[in-house]
């Protein structure tokens, strides 16, 4: 829990610090920050020698699956915790759709348990906006809030009752807690498993269009905008959703969305030799919407860029294209895509991995000011790398980025001033 970081420069655009220096951590917590080159150091406690190297404040996914309790199979909280900090996040947020899901505070109390007890990354569990994730009565959100949960969705199945949801963001403004919707319409995209588009035309798969996530987006932005409360959309694809949530947020609206890398890497392209590691809900879009992604992540539209890590058994994802789950892992990969593929200043990736995730979910902020808890992600912007799935940490390998050379990897996770990992060229 005692700890140097030398000689790194120093990133944290909520502090506006920007500064090569070092940090002194003691018992888990910063103790010092900025101490003097020539200046002697505690000679007692390891060194991590960060020269050249970006220390930022921990990373935080918003968007994750661990699967435990119900398919330990696919992942479980300490393999999932694994991978990620090898993917540079000291905390991640988790997704409620386990088996039974997280609808009660029992559950959300054994999540925290077994992740303070196996994960070497924090773990904020999500709880269900219903109960059993039916999208028929609302779940007992109070206590599990008492309990620990940072916000509510039913992730992967949205909730069709426009009146129900009015009264889950109602409900949730009480406690100023995010409310999360996968948009999706079901009667829009009922038994699709592809983007609807030139691509499923020619592979003969039934399509899932872009007003599917459209015209929920709209209907959501609706009632936050009547309720007042805290509204997030999980996984944004298509431009015109970006268009109406950039509308809304001139209007001051408390709306908030997050984008995945897989849906600026990729386009339904990658679908094209029916690969069902490309299968994920929302579909990999069209070029253009991949464009107006990229755009709303420059021009400061989208606030965050999360996983949607969803590992899946090996047996479910060899299956025929139509039948196979939806999702990939993705917390390992997701920093290098970012890095790789988009064009942003450190300040701004710094923005959408760390800071403006703990603003969405209003956690405790960590960063770097003393007394904050010592959770930093050190990236080493020049490092090439290549991406080999199964090297993985996860207990799943359904990811299409296996063998994709990317240039910038997290180097080092600390968590609670503990070197969790690290790997140096």
């Amino acid at each position: 829990m005692d700890l140097v970081v030398r000689n790194g420069r120093l990133v944290d655009p909520a502090r506006k610090i920007d500064t090569v220096a070092n940090i002194v951590i003691r018992g888990g917590k910063i103790q010092s920050i900025g101490v003097g080159a020539g200046s002697a150091l505690p000679s007692n406690i390891p060194v991590f020698d960060a020269t050249g190297l970006i220390v930022a404040p921990g990373f935080f996914d918003i968007h994750v699956h661990l699967r435990e309790p119900g398919t330990e199979e696919a992942e479980t909280i300490a393999t999932g915790g694994s991978a990620a900090v090898a993917g540079g996040f000291t905390a991640v947020a988790a997704m409620p759709n386990t088996k039974p899901p997280n609808d009660n505070p029992s559950i959300t109390y054994y999540i925290i348990s077994e992740a303070r007890r196996s994960s070497p990354a924090r773990v904020f569990p999500i709880g269900a906006i219903t109960k059993e994730q039916k999208g028929e009565t609302l779940a007992e959100i109070g206590e599990m809030f008492e309990a620990g949960i940072v916000g509510i969705s039913d992730d992967g199945k949205p909730v069709m009752d426009a009146q129900l949801f009015r009264r889950a963001l109602e409900y949730a403004r009480m406690f100023d807690m995010p409310v999360i919707q996968h948009c999706e319409d079901l009667h829009l995209s009922k038994d699709g498993v592809m983007h609807e588009g030139i691509y499923s035309t020619r592979l003969g798969l039934k399509g899932i269009p872009g007003a599917a996530e459209e015209t929920m987006v709209s209907r959501d932005l609706i009632l936050a905008e009547i309720t007042g409360s805290k509204y997030h959309v999980a996984h944004l694809s298509t431009r015109r959703s970006l268009e109406n949530l950039r509308k809304a947020k001139s209007r001051d609206l408390r709306v908030t969305a997050e984008v995945t890398p897989h849906h600026f890497a990729l386009t339904d392209s990658a679908v094209a030799d029916y690969d069902t590691n490309a299968k994920m809900n929302p579909p990999l879009r069209s070029a253009d919407d991949v464009a107006a992604i990229v755009e709303g992540i420059s021009d400061g539209t989208i606030d965050a860029i999360a996983s949607d890590h969803a590992p899946h058994h090996i047996n479910l994802k060899m299956l025929e294209f139509d039948r196979a789950p939806f999702g990939i892992t993705g917390m390992e990969t997701a920093v290098g895509l970012a890095l790789t593929k988009l064009q942003l200043s450190i300040t701004r990736l710094i923005e959408l991995f760390s800071i403006n995730p703990q603003k969405i979910m209003k956690v405790a902020p960590w960063g770097l000011f003393e007394g904050s808890d010592a959770d930093l992600t050190v990236l080493d912007l020049n490092r090439t790398w290549t991406f080999d799935v199964n090297q993985s940490r996860s207990r799943s390998r359904n990811s299409p980025f296996h063998g994709w050379p990317m240039k910038g990897k997290a180097v080092g996770t600390i968590v609670g001033g503990k070197l969790v990992f690290q790997d140096r060229a």
